[in-house]
């Protein structure tokens, strides 16, 4: 059982990577190990190419509304979030019925990317089988696109830096995780910039005007896998089984406790972890204390208050999260529970 995100839900999964396969073309560093931070490369056609296996660190966009107000988003799509978020996934299509991701796949943290550039498109695989095409060879959006699961892309070069637009979304899919939707007014634009040879960062701005009642841009940090390769990643459909998923975040919350503060402050720090599909990849959260009450932040995103519920268990928000210690009463983790299992975090060491 895979303590992953995207495994909320009983839906089936395979994923796995080549090991011990160079990279050809990859810079090094003189021990031999893959130089990252060397200069990004260039195509034929003097642009930037971000051809490559692509890592996405969204941990803290799982939520794309994370830096909206309320009057952002139009009443019935924010009635209908918080329905669904705290069902754990339970009726997200991409994992119950298998559908491809749509708009969110950037924002699809365990999954990887493989972008494959040629000067008049530019193709981009994911491990769940599916793709999309970026035309780079002049031609318009269309007005009225016929709706398909990821959209239609058209990109153009802005210095360094590939600008892609994008429509014609179904709107069966969900915009994040926790289940934000959208409608088929949906237009994205991305701005790739890729950095150096090993990271890139994704400035995608979202449009819909039946769903929100503003523009907003967040921004997605990418890190090339070296020396790998992908593999599919399959989702066995589990629609029957949809209905026998039951539950939501907070079921069973246990009443508010006093826990000391010498007990408390001894799980402040720093936390990671990486999913098991996409290990290079970390999210990393901070534990802070203030007037004597822990606060969860992820990525730097907010801090959210930690409800004791025993010495060890808190409450952030709607999210159980359980700290480990070993025999010598040192925190070694925090668990936090999902449908399918607990994701672990593992605590950084303080950097003396």
């Amino acid at each position: 059982m895979k303590p992953a995100l995207c495994l909320l839900l009983a839906a089936a999964s395979l994923s796995a990577q080549w090991l011990g396969h160079p990279t050809p073309g990859l810079p090094r560093t003189a021990d031999g190990k893959p130089n990252l931070s060397a200069p990004a490369p260039r195509a034929a056609d003097g642009h930037p190419d971000l051809s490559g296996l692509w890592g996405m660190n969204s941990g803290p966009y799982s939520n794309i509304a994370t830096d909206l107000k309320p009057e952002d988003i139009q009443p019935w799509a924010d009635a209908l979030f918080k329905k669904r978020a705290p069902e754990l996934g339970r009726g997200d299509p991409a994992n119950i019925s298998c559908l491809p991701q749509g708009p969110r796949a950037n924002l699809f943290g365990p999954l990887m990317e493989k972008f494959i550039q040629t000067p008049g498109i530019l193709v981009i695989l994911i491990e769940d089988l599916s793709y999309r095409q970026v035309y780079l060879d002049g031609r318009k959006l269309a007005d009225d696109p016929e709706p398909s699961f990821m959209g239609y892309s058209v990109g153009h070069w802005d210095g360094d830096t590939l600008v892609v637009d994008s429509n014609g979304y179904k709107d069966r899919t969900w915009l994040d995780m926790p289940g934000h939707p959208h409608s088929e007014a949906l237009h994205v634009t991305e701005r790739f910039h890729r950095a150096d040879f090993g990271h890139m960062e994704i400035a995608e701005t979202i449009d819909d005007p039946k769903v929100f009642n503003k523009k907003f841009t967040i921004t997605i940090k990418a890190e090339l896998v070296p020396d790998t390769e992908m593999l599919e990643y399959v989702c066995a459909e589990n629609e029957k089984d949809g209905g026998h998923l039951v539950g939501t975040a907070g079921d069973n919350k246990l009443p508010a406790v006093k826990v000391a503060p010498e007990v408390l402050t001894k799980y402040t720090g720093a936390y990671g972890f990486s999913y098991p599909e996409n290990p290079t990849v970390a999210v990393i959260s901070h534990v802070t204390i203030k007037d004597g009450q822990l606060f969860l932040d992820t990525e730097g995103k907010g801090a959210t208050p930690m409800v004791p519920v025993s010495e060890t268990a808190f409450f952030a928000g709607p999210d159980r999260v359980d700290f480990v210690l070993n025999a010598k009463g040192e925190v070694t983790h925090f668990t936090t529970a999902f449908a399918e299992g607990d994701l672990k975090s593992f605590r950084i060491p303080d950097r003396k």
